[in-house]
């Protein structure tokens, strides 16, 4: 399998299925792809054209069969390895974690402005500053930080589900976030994201963003095995 994705540093939803991916243990060729432009006659865009219509990352290539869309990525993943357990064997427990992805993907559009994924940066006054003046971000950050708090309740942690499985990689670039904005949070929350930085798959694309400017001119999309 290939996994089409785009600058780690940046690109949210290409760390989620790459997260899933590396801690599940399932193995798989990673084919960066440098944003460089988003016309149609765009490098990035005209490499997508061979896998997707849709000409976004991330794009999950198995056998000739492209995927995209994160969700779908997740959703193909799961099938594909049952005994990765990926999503919580319990129905009403799967059907949680269903709706909870399901809600972060169409929504939390507020914070997801206003605090793009930049893993390199630092940026306490920009998330101050950020909280003091947008109430739609303030309200994204309560939502998400109630919705934590009553998964590990409810399931007893480590993770949102007890053990680590979709949802964990879905909330994974938003970890990254709180940690960039220094977005304040109580301790429960801190303890469950310091337990999601210290995954190994969340380690390895961390690294790998802090790494990537060495390859911010290559010409051809970088591929290293994973």
């Amino acid at each position: 399998m290939q996994l089409h994705i785009g600058n780690k540093n940046y690109s949210s939803w290409s760390m989620r299925p790459w997260v899933l991916l590396t801690q599940a243990g399932i193995r798989f060729e990673e084919v960066m792809l440098r944003f460089d432009a988003f016309t149609p006659e765009s490098k990035f865009k005209a490499t997508l054209a061979h896998f997707s219509p849709a000409g976004r990352v991330p794009v999950l290539v198995d056998e000739g069969f492209a995927v995209w869309d994160t969700l779908a990525i997740a959703e193909y993943l799961a099938e594909k390895f049952p005994d990765r357990q990926l999503w919580p064997v319990d129905a009403q427990a799967r059907a949680r974690a269903r709706s909870v992805c399901a809600e972060m993907h169409a929504g939390f559009a507020a914070l997801r402005s206003h605090f793009p994924m930049n893993i390199e940066a630092s940026l306490p006054e920009v998330g101050q500053r950020v909280l003091r003046e947008q109430a739609p971000v303030r309200a994204d950050v309560d939502r998400l930080l109630q919705m934590w708090s009553d998964l590990l309740a409810a399931h007893g942690g480590p993770m949102l589900f007890g053990e680590f499985g979709i949802a964990d990689a879905y909330f994974a670039p938003v970890v990254k976030r709180l940690v960039s904005y220094a977005v304040p949070v109580p301790p429960l929350i801190a303890a469950y994201i310091e337990r999601v930085q210290a995954l190994p798959g969340v380690v390895a694309w961390s690294e790998g963003a802090l790494a990537e400017n060495d390859f911010l001119d290559f010409e051809e999309p970088y591929r290293t095995r994973a």
